[in-house]
This record gives C-alpha cells, structure tokens and sequence, in this order.
C-alpha cells in the first residue's frame, strides 16, 4: 500500500516537482516517475503501470498547451504514432525479469538525464521531412520499449527529432506530448491485459502529478526555462539510474 512505503511525504512532495519539470517540455513524466519509485524501494510489479497511468494525465495537459501555442505537427506525429501504438500495447503485455527490467530503465535513464541537461537541445533551421518508413521504424522500437518498461517514450523520441532535423523543439515537445499520450494509454491496457491491478491510492498521485503538470506545461509552452530546477532533476536521475544498475 501508498502509505506504506517509508519516507511516502518526501515523495508525495517531490512528485508534483516532478511532473512541473517534464511537462515543461512536453513530457509525461514517467521515467521521473519510475525513478522517484525506485529509490523509494515501490513494489518492482506496481512501477510500471502506476507510471504509464500518470503519464497519462501529464502528456494530456503538455499537449493541449503546446497544441493551443500553435506547435503540433500532425504530419509528423502520425509518421511515428501508426506503429508505436500496436507495438506499445504488445510490449505491454510482456512481464520481464525484475533484475533485468531495472537494468533496461537504468540505461533508458540516460536519455532523460541528457535531455534535462539539454544535451539535446540545439535546433536548427534546416528541417528536412520525415520518410514514412523511416518513422514507422522508429516509431515501432520506440513504442515496444514504451509499453515494456512503462514510460511514454518521449526521452527518446525528443532527441530523435531533434538530431535528424525533424522539427524544432517546440514542435518537438507537441508531437513527443501526443506521442507519450497514445502509448501510455497502449501500454496500460496491455498491461490490464495480462493482469495488472491498480491501487485506488494511486489517484492520489493524479492529482498531484496534475498540479505539477498543468503548471509546467503552461509556462513551458511559453518558453519558461528554469536551468538549476533541471540541473537538479538530472542529478537525482542519476542517483536513480546507479541505484537500478547496481541493484
């Protein structure tokens, strides 16, 4: 149970933080959310899909204040969403080894530790179009890791877009915000599928995760930037993804 967990006030205050900071560019927030639960020692089977139901109320507000700012790209969003959806519910579905499902979110960590310190952060006016295959490729892989480890995928996607010149960040954000939205939603009815539960408590954290992420999207979507705040995300995301490596 919630209440249960030692030290729960700490995390209950630390995860609106949380959510702020991903929503402000145009994430979900699970990996932070997967993060927070590892280091305070969260049930290894109730991680998952308590992250991909908080993503999805995070990703839904990220998105409706970028759309609303003007920067969603639906051409580029369906190049991914097509195959990621079906993908992120099969992955899902499958149940993977404890030990092996923390070394795999420690690794995946990374790409939310580099985006925070905006190693990927440079755009460029040079954009190029997407090829549908190469979106469907992309899109795929990124959605099965989605709905197999219990994030959105946008740590990935972001970076994706940004490094190949698919669009600009903000752009990037809208689409990611959507994208995470779609497989969040896939990946939890996978997971119910195979007999995943809920604990009623965990509404509680929708609530929460929802403050931190109606106010991060908003000033976010308009161009809020707050470094220091990020810096610090980044380095509990790296006390996290050690812990889940060496555990």
């Amino acid at each position: 149970m919630l209440f249960e967990i030692e030290n729960i006030w700490l995390f209950l205050s630390l995860l609106p933080i949380v959510a702020f900071l991903y929503a402000s560019v145009g994430h979900g927030g699970a990996s932070g959310y997967l993060a927070l639960m590892a280091l305070f020692s969260f049930a290894p089977e109730s991680m998952k899909p308590t992250a991909l139901l908080l993503n999805l109320f995070v990703a839904g507000i990220a998105f409706y204040h970028y759309y609303r700012a003007g920067y969603f790209n639906k051409k580029l969003f369906f190049a991914f969403a097509l195959a990621s959806i079906p993908l992120a519910f099969i992955g899902g579905m499958i149940t993977i080894d404890a030990s092996i499902y923390k070394k795999v979110l420690a690794v995946l960590l990374v790409f939310a530790i580099l985006k925070m310190l905006n190693v990927f952060g440079k755009e460029t006016d040079h954009i190029k179009n997407i090829k549908i295959w190469q979106g469907l490729l992309i899109g795929g892989v990124i959605g099965f890791f989605s709905g197999l480890i219990g994030i959105g995928g946008g740590i990935i996607l972001t970076p994706v877009i940004l490094l190949l010149h698919w669009g600009k960040m903000k752009e990037a954000a809208a689409v990611s915000a959507l994208f995470i939205w779609v497989n969040s939603g896939a990946g939890l009815i996978g997971q119910f599928t195979s007999g995943a539960t809920l604990s009623s408590q965990s509404f509680l954290l929708v609530a929460l995760v929802l403050i931190g992420g109606w106010f991060g999207s908003y000033y976010g979507s308009k161009k809020f930037n707050n470094s220091s705040l990020r810096y610090l995300l980044a380095f509990v995301l790296i006390i996290a993804s050690v812990k889940l490596f060496f555990a």
